[in-house]
């Protein structure tokens, strides 16, 4: 089944707010194909893969109630370029946090991220658009028990509190994985290294935990591997002169 054909599944559902009052997904107009064209020209290769043109054709997104709008469109939107070099901005829950979906340097649209700014968290949030929707009718489901909901209001806390998601550098770089020790020995050594590759959802890092300077993050190429600086710690006289 195509996103589109999911997605024109959830037409038919009606959902209850918060408040105890029913609703249905409501859908945005789609794109024209220069308007596709002109989209393309934001992502790495020019081009974007066929499935998600017959999306964008279809409709460039839904309003949804309790998320505002969930749109497919905001290629180029999401401002953290060291942690997502390529990005579609999926939607946000107006208080300065957003569902980021990372696209890697051949055009492939892959994971979708929580980026969360308090506390300061990345999560995996589902392995792909697909996913995500199913997230979505989820939430409109059974939102206290829903992916979206607990990432929301449970697991960005824990990733905070009790394990920020970090391997030190010198672990890294004694690491039997060739591929991460291999980015570990290019950082200096007042890094710290996020590693994501084949975790479930729910997993991240707090990108926030050593302050919000993120100008010196490195993703390891289209790998879910980031190297994050901790600040190097100064005795008193360095902060003193």
């Amino acid at each position: 089944m195509s996103i589109t054909e999911q997605l024109k599944l959830l037409l038919n559902e009606t959902y209850v707010s918060e408040d105890g009052d029913e609703y249905n997904i409501e859908l945005l107009p789609g794109l024209t194909e220069d308007e596709i064209d002109h989209l393309a020209k934001g992502l790495p290769t020019g081009q974007i893969p066929k499935e998600i043109r017959e999306l964008l054709s279809f409709t460039k997104g839904f309003e949804f109630s309790g998320l505002d709008e969930i749109t497919f469109d905001g290629v180029g939107q999401f401002e953290f370029e060291n942690i997502f070099p390529y990005s579609v901005q999926l939607g946000h829950d107006g208080f300065g946090n957003f569902w980021i979906l990372d696209v890697d340097s051949k055009g492939n649209w892959g994971n979708v991220f929580y980026v969360c700014h308090d506390p300061a968290v990345i999560v995996k949030h589902s392995d792909n658009l697909s996913e995500f929707i199913k997230h979505i009718d989820e939430f409109g489901k059974n939102m206290e028990n829903s992916n979206l909901n607990i990432i929301h209001e449970k697991t960005v806390f824990d990733i905070w509190k009790s394990y920020n998601g970090f391997t030190e550098i010198y672990e890294a770089r004694k690491s039997s994985d060739t591929l991460l020790k291999n980015f570990a020995l290019t950082l200096a050594d007042n890094f710290v290294v996020a590693d994501l590759r084949n975790k479930p959802n729910k997993s991240g890092f707090a990108w926030g935990k050593f302050g919000p300077d993120l100008d010196k993050a490195i993703k390891c190429n289209d790998e879910l591997i980031w190297g994050i600086e901790k600040p190097e710690k100064k005795g008193f006289f360095s902060k003193l002169f």
